[in-house]
C-alpha cells in the first residue's frame, strides 16, 4: 500500500503545489466560519425583528436600545438605517444605508474569492501534472523500444493519474465551502434588505 509521503514524492513539483493548496483551503475554511460567526451571520435575527417591530410601533428609543451594542450584520445595518432615517432625508438615508449594507457585505464575503480561484485551479494543476507524466511515461517506452515493460508503464501512468485525484480532492471541498458561505451570506442578504425595507416603510417614528 502506497503511503501519502510516497504518493507526494512520485507526483512531483505539481502535486507538492496541490499539496500546498490543500493546506491553504482547510486555513481558510477554517478561518472564514470562524469569521462569519464573529460577524453574526448565524446569529442577531431574533434581537433585529424585535427592533424592527418595536421601531414599527413608535417606539424609536426603545429600538435603538435593543441594537445598542449589537455586533451582528443584520443589527448594525437595521440600527444604521434608523440612525439615518431619524436624520438624514429619506432619500440620503436609502442612499447611506445602501452604501453601510454593501460595506458590510463586501467585508462578509472576504476570502471568498481566494477559494473561487483554488477550486477553479486546483483541478487544472491536477490534469497539467497527469499530462506532465504521461509524457514522461510515453517518452521511457519511446526509450525502451520493443524491451518495454507494461508493468513499468502502468506505474507512470497511475503516477500521472495521482495529481488529477488530488487536484479534484482539493477543488471539491472548496467549492462545497464556496457554496455554502456564499448562500449563508445571501441569506444574510435577504435579511438585511428585509429590515431595511421595513424600517423605511413603516410606521413613522418621531425623532
Amino acid at each position: 500500500m502506497t503511503d501519502y509521503a510516497e504518493i507526494i514524492t512520485r507526483g512531483g513539483i505539481t502535486i507538492w503545489i496541490i499539496a500546498a493548496l490543500s493546506v491553504v483551503t482547510l486555513a481558510l475554511i477554517l478561518w472564514k466560519v470562524w469569521r462569519l460567526a464573529a460577524m453574526g451571520a448565524w446569529s442577531g435575527g431574533a434581537v433585529t425583528e424585535r427592533a424592527v417591530l418595536a421601531w414599527q410601533t413608535g417606539d424609536a428609543a426603545g429600538a435603538a436600545a435593543i441594537l445598542t451594542g449589537r455586533g451582528s450584520l443584520r443589527a448594525q445595518l437595521a440600527h444604521a438605517a434608523m440612525t439615518a432615517h431619524r436624520t438624514l432625508p429619506e432619500a440620503h438615508a436609502r442612499e447611506d444605508t445602501t452604501r453601510i449594507a454593501r460595506a458590510l457585505l463586501a467585508e462578509a464575503r472576504t476570502g471568498l474569492r481566494a477559494l473561487e480561484v483554488i477550486a477553479t485551479i486546483a483541478p487544472l494543476l491536477g490534469l497539467l501534472g497527469t499530462v506532465l507524466g504521461m509524457i514522461a511515461a510515453f517518452q521511457a517506452l519511446q526509450v525502451a523500444g520493443t524491451q518495454a515493460d507494461p508493468a513499468t508503464l502502468a506505474g507512470g501512468i497511475w503516477e500521472a493519474l495521482l495529481t488529477t485525484a488530488a487536484g479534484m480532492a482539493v477543488a471539491i471541498p472548496a467549492s462545497m465551502a464556496l457554496s455554502w458561505f456564499e448562500s449563508v451570506i445571501e441569506t444574510v442578504q435577504g435579511a438585511m434588505e428585509d429590515a431595511a425595507s421595513r424600517i423605511f416603510t413603516g410606521a413613522k417614528v418621531a425623532a
